[in-house]
């Protein structure tokens, strides 16, 4: 019956959700059931008057605060489930001919990495100069826009998708600059290369052009979606 009763706040629960965002009912959610838990001690509802023995009272008593418990927990933990979800993005992060001719696959997919966020999409592709000018299509009234799309189909280029709180805003930082010689050191083009039109590494500069980007370069049925075991000591609240 307590099963059941669960299933029935977690539902409920999601309609309050639906229903209404008040930040302070999912923020205090646990004291709430605490409170009920204290407030009840002792003390059988109504409901359990229908049944004839102590057990019986017992036993309802249970299940009943257990339903009250588990109204405000169930909606506290869906709220935090959904403001995670919600805080995770996806950019577009692509190693261009020099950086791959270079062998710094390794070393650019480690900053990443070590920084915390999720490769849930790769492969190494020779884009045709067509492909490569849909890619630049922002950048085809600049005079460098041939030049820039016969750089990218010139050789193998790795594409990836990264996953992370921030990964598009933040990814751009551990890029660097588009001129390597502003770019500061620890950055991969600060780091890594010298000359614009050698800066081995492209990244999205916002969330529509990542996911533009990702729809151009990926089939939805190449994006993975998957649990890291390390995002709990990633994104873990004490």
């Amino acid at each position: 019956m307590s099963s059941q009763i669960f299933r029935s706040a977690s539902r409920a629960a999601r309609s309050l959700l639906s229903a209404s965002k008040t930040s302070r009912f999912y923020s205090e959610g646990r004291a709430v059931a605490a409170a009920a838990a204290v407030s009840l001690n002792g003390k059988v509802p109504l409901l359990a008057s229908a049944y004839g023995s102590t057990a019986s009272a017992d036993a309802s008593r249970a299940s009943w605060l257990s339903g009250v418990l588990a109204l405000p927990v169930a909606a506290y933990m869906l709220q935090e489930q959904e403001a995670h979800a919600a805080e995770m993005e996806r950019t577009f992060i692509a190693i261009k001919p020099d950086g791959v001719q270079r062998g710094l696959i390794a070393e650019i997919i480690s900053r990443f990495e070590r920084k915390g966020f999720k490769l849930v999409a790769i492969k190494l592709v020779v884009p045709s100069k067509e492909f490569a000018q849909k890619h630049y299509h922002d950048l085809k009234e600049r005079p460098f826009f041939n030049g820039l799309c016969e750089f990218l189909s010139s050789g193998p280029v790795l594409a990836m998708v990264w996953e992370g709180e921030g990964v598009i805003k933040y990814g751009r930082k551990l890029i660097g600059a588009t001129d390597p010689q502003k770019s500061e050191p620890g950055t991969i083009r600060g780091d890594l290369a010298v000359v614009v039109g050698r800066n081995i590494i492209h990244g999205s500069d916002g969330p529509e052009t990542a996911k533009d980007e990702i729809n151009l370069w990926f089939k939805p049925q190449e994006l993975v979606t998957y649990t890291s075991n390390a995002e709990k000591w990633v994104y873990g609240d004490n």
